[in-house]
């Protein structure tokens, strides 16, 4: 497995992106046409024309009188107008360079923000990125949103050119992350925050809180198998972020089930916080495919808002 995406696998993406639609400002045969315009599309949507219906529309946008007068059945067809900005943060710290099944955590992260980036792009979305804890520029490496593949390339480029920093990105780094985007970014973009949320992050509510009443919010945490259970290896020499070693002795039954459990506190109070302030959440593996894993979050938050 490589510690860093390959370029041409991020650029190939882009064919697998147009699954996840992403339509924003173009004529859409109901206010739920592919999986982002249906979760995530924007508040400018206008009524444009009556057309007969066609498999796959979604009923919702029935027009009944006209359906009731002909006979036939026939849909409302809208087209949103607002422009939209699509803002792509990726954790680049080093503990993102972690994985022990099919990819690295960092390789999934790269490959999630392409995929997110690509489908934007097929719309003409406007698309920026923030990588966030390189270690570079107070561990901030700011791309700014523009039109056309320009920022996305050089982005994409960037992830698969990045050396791995040596001091881990902890609360504080994430908070200047969110707080750069509450200032910079249009009332109304799309914001992904892709990385590890293996942490304490209770501290970062009330501007996570703030970014969601201005913007869509959607928090990807990159999670490994082993984040969660710790295979019995016996004695095992890890390092810390701040390079000191330690033993840790994982055929502890006792202790592997301690650790377990403080992964599972940690995630519930992540999806307490996703909920209390309606943030969208789609945890991501390592040992699965990220576009299929996408796809299924964005149709399960399509369900749950219907509900």
């Amino acid at each position: 497995m490589s510690l860093r995406p390959r370029l041409d696998d991020l650029l190939e993406l882009r064919h697998q992106a147009r699954a996840l639609g992403l339509a924003s400002h173009h004529l859409v045969n109901s206010s739920f046409s592919g999986l982002f315009a249906s979760v995530f599309r924007g508040s400018g949507l206008d009524f444009d024309e009556v057309r007969a219906y066609r498999e796959g529309d979604d009923v919702r946008n029935m027009e009944w009188k006209v359906t009731a007068r002909t006979g036939v059945p026939h849909m409302k067809v809208f087209r949103e107008e607002r422009e939209r900005t699509v803002m792509l943060c990726v954790d680049c710290g080093p503990h993102m360079r972690f994985g022990t099944r099919r990819t690295f955590k960092s390789v999934q992260a790269a490959r999630a923000a392409a995929l997110l980036g690509w489908a934007a792009d097929n719309h003409h979305d406007r698309i920026g990125a923030m990588l966030y804890g390189t270690g570079e520029d107070q561990g901030l490496d700011f791309f700014r949103p523009l039109r056309g593949h320009r920022s996305l390339w050089r982005m994409l480029d960037r992830l698969s050119r990045m050396e791995a920093p040596r001091a881990a990105c902890g609360q504080d780094c994430l908070l200047a992350v969110l707080q750069r985007i509450d200032r910079g970014a249009g009332t109304g973009s799309l914001i992904f925050v892709i990385g590890d949320f293996n942490r304490e992050l209770s501290s970062l509510e009330t501007t996570l809180g703030r970014l969601q009443q201005r913007h869509e919010v959607v928090l990807l945490p990159v999670d490994d198998p082993a984040d969660r259970e710790l295979p019995a290896m016996g004695p095992v020499v890890f390092e810390n972020a701040a390079g000191e070693l330690f033993e840790v002795d994982t055929d502890d039954a006792q202790g592997r089930a301690a650790y377990e459990a403080a992964w599972h506190r940690r995630r519930e109070a992540l999806e307490r916080l996703a909920n209390r302030l309606a943030i969208t959440l789609i945890p991501l593996s390592t040992a699965e495919d990220v576009r299929a894993t996408l796809a299924l979050g964005l149709r399960r938050r399509l369900e749950a808002g219907w509900r």
